[in-house]
């Protein structure tokens, strides 16, 4: 699903037009963002939590050289999901098994 498709559901399903969800998304979207990049968590209950995370910096390869190059410390965007969503998802895995074993 691609946000064209998600708009689309969302717009049906909220009896709203596609042009009104886009922007209440894209709103929503720009709001998360933007707490990420003051460092806060944003936690959507049922759904998950999105957070900023610390990464050391490390010893690499330059994978066409071989030469070892240092990779600074930065800050990275993570997803965790709520108890809701992982139970949702491994419902759904497994009836995809259940189908694929002809059951």
């Amino acid at each position: 699903m691609n946000k064209e498709d998600l708009v689309k559901l969302v717009a049906d399903r909220t009896r709203s037009t596609q042009r009104d969800t886009h922007t209440m998304l894209m709103t929503t979207l720009e709001a998360i963002g933007q707490a990420l990049a003051r460092g806060e968590r944003v936690t959507i209950v049922g759904f998950g939590t999105f957070q900023v995370r610390e990464r050391a910096a490390r010893e690499g390869r330059n994978p066409r050289t071989g030469a070892a190059l240092r990779i600074p410390a930065r800050k990275s965007p993570a997803f965790v999901p709520g108890k809701a969503l992982k139970v949702r998802v491994q419902a759904g895995s497994r009836k995809g098994a259940v189908a694929r074993r002809g059951v």
